[in-house]
């Protein structure tokens, strides 16, 4: 190889050269650091999912005890609406809908219309959102990828300020999004016509666990917990043709171990009958409306914490009036002999202190004997009690002192 004379011109060829080397070898070290984190999860979709659901901690419905408030549950499914019952036209535009949808995310923007309400405000929903702010490995997600829902609704996160929810564990859903979901109480999952309901089944378990995560830490922020064995998160799967239903809780196993429960309270024919689609279309909407309930009644009790956490910071602080410089001088009116009081209307004279910190004192001086006057012996005969009334602001206090 010829050797290069050093010139400049050689110099910055070898100092171009030199970093061209440099930037190929760190995009291939962040190549190798990306490939090797991404193997150490499992996917929602991968064959080793279950078994590693099942190891940490989450149920199958097969396993799962119904909710303590089972009855509550059912009840409120079968709740009858204030709105008016879809009519049969609108069951035939569903079934038609349902019939040609080619796959599952046609099939889930065709029948949401249908299916589920639609609020307004700061309580919305979000589709085929990775829980992106959710840490890694906090129990039930442990060597698995991050929950990713077809569908989820709650409230945002700028809903909850001046209350700072992202200091709760599984509580804001994704990273850098001041709307990002906050807290939510449902979620749910699509399969397209003819799929495998199972997997959305798991995938719901997955999904449920990470909404009873989130609430359980931001009651236990609160410094409470829910009732053991109560459901208060629902999840669903729906191919469009058939609806189930799920209530999702935690409780310890025998040996002490947290296990999320999945228990499958409801199913409905969507596909069948206008019977079977008005039958879930209700049970999903009065499932929509005990979600957002929740949501609400939760931010109400994590805001009314913070206020009374800062009420108490507040009170707590050191008290910033100016120091008493000298005594303060009053008044002393002689009540005369029949015990009549000064007029109200007689001002008290503070001088050479703090007027607020001079009425403090003077306000707050509790009964006391008076000891007698050794020095004086005239003072031994003065009569066995003397009043003395103080004015201050306006009002009248009187001091007796005892001999």
């Amino acid at each position: 190889m010829k050797r290069r004379r050093l010139t400049r011109r050689n110099l910055a060829l070898f100092s171009g050269t030199r970093r061209k080397k440099e930037k190929a070898s760190a995009l291939e070290s962040a190549v190798d650091l990306t490939s090797s984190s991404t193997t150490e999860t499992t996917s929602t979709t991968a064959s080793g999912f279950a078994e590693q659901a099942r190891e940490n901690g989450i149920l199958h419905p097969t396993h799962s005890r119904p909710p303590k408030n089972l009855d509550a549950i059912l009840e409120r499914h079968n709740k009858s609406r204030a709105t008016a019952s879809p009519p049969a036209s609108d069951y035939q535009a569903f079934a038609e809908k349902v019939d040609i949808a080619a796959n599952e995310t046609t099939m889930m923007v065709e029948t949401v219309p249908w299916l589920l309400k639609k609020y307004r405000g700061g309580y919305w929903r979000q589709f085929k959102q990775p829980f992106t702010a959710l840490p890694d490995d906090v129990g039930f997600n442990n060597g698995l990828s991050a929950p990713q829902p077809d569908f989820v609704e709650g409230l945002q996160e700028h809903e909850f300020r001046p209350v700072s929810v992202s200091s709760i564990q599984g509580a804001v859903l994704y990273k850098d999004d001041p709307y990002a979901v906050t807290l939510p109480h449902i979620a749910g999952e699509w399969k397209g016509r003819g799929k495998d309901l199972d997997v959305a089944r798991l995938q719901s378990a997955y999904d449920g666990a990470a909404l009873v995560h989130g609430r359980n830490q931001a009651l236990a922020y609160l410094g409470k917990a829910d009732a053991p064995g109560h459901a208060e998160v629902t999840t669903f799967t729906t191919d469009g043709a058939t609806l189930n239903f799920f209530a999702h809780y935690t409780a310890l196993s025998e040996h002490g171990d947290l296990e999320y429960h999945q228990y499958h309270y409801a199913a409905a024919d969507l596909r069948g009958s206008l019977k079977g689609y008005k039958a879930g279309r209700r049970g999903l909407r009065n499932a929509q409306d005990h979600a957002k309930e929740q949501s609400y009644a939760l931010r109400g009790e994590l805001k009314k914490h913070w206020r009374r956490r800062k009420s108490v910071e507040d009170n707590s602080l050191p008290a910033t009036a100016s120091a008493v410089e000298g005594e303060a001088s009053y008044e002393e009116v002689d009540p005369g002999a029949n015990g009549a009081q000064p007029p109200r209307s007689a001002a008290p004279t503070v001088r050479g202190a703090d007027e607020r910190s001079a009425t403090k004192f003077l306000t707050h001086q509790p009964a006391r004997r008076r000891p007698r006057d050794r020095q004086n012996p005239a003072a031994r005969k003065r009569s066995p009690s003397s009043t003395r009334a103080v004015l201050h602001r306006g009002a009248v206090r009187a001091y007796t002192y005892l001999p």
